[in-house]
């Protein structure tokens, strides 16, 4: 960073989160072009649509109508991609916070000894630069696939009890 003394740990620092982060295979898929991430969330579906689909087959219902069967095994197929997307939404919030604030929270022996250091203003404003402008359109990306899939789940949900009754 530049030459001001800081007690916080080098792995505890926000912008050094931030940038290890980015490493981490499936919290890094925003960062991947839309047709690339669409693409990854599509294939965690279809992986697992099988286990769904044999979970779904123990009923003995579904077992005699497999148009039903395939329905609601796609339906709850759908929950692996958006506890993916959720997962990675918590890990951009924590960074996107700790970016954000003007101190920084850190464990120096991680015995529970929790510190509070207030950034310099260097520091702030560049993190304030990586929160407005790389982390916030994650964030609001993420956010609005996981609302329409979510929107998805409760119109395919009310589909099939309405299909039921």
């Amino acid at each position: 960073m530049d030459n001001t003394i800081c007690p916080v740990p080098s792995n505890q620092r926000p912008l050094n989160e931030f940038n290890s982060i980015r490493n981490y295979w499936i919290i890094s898929w925003p960062l991947l072009k839309r047709s690339i991430f669409y693409r990854k969330l599509v294939l965690s579906w279809f992986f697992f649509s099988p286990i769904s689909f044999i979970i779904a087959y123990g009923s003995d219902y579904l077992k005699n109508n497999i148009f039903d069967l395939t329905f609601i095994s796609f339906t709850a197929s759908l929950l692996f991609p958006i506890l993916l997307l959720i997962r990675q939404w918590l890990s951009w919030i924590y960074i996107y916070n700790r970016l954000n604030s003007e101190t920084i929270e850190y464990e120096e022996s991680g015995w529970y000894d929790g510190q509070i250091w207030e950034k310099p203003i260097e520091w702030r404003s560049k993190d304030l630069l990586i929160a407005q402008h790389q982390v916030k359109p994650i964030l609001n990306h993420l956010e609005i696939i996981i609302i329409i899939l979510f929107s998805i789940i409760l119109f395919l949900l009310l589909f099939i009890v309405l299909e039921m009754n």
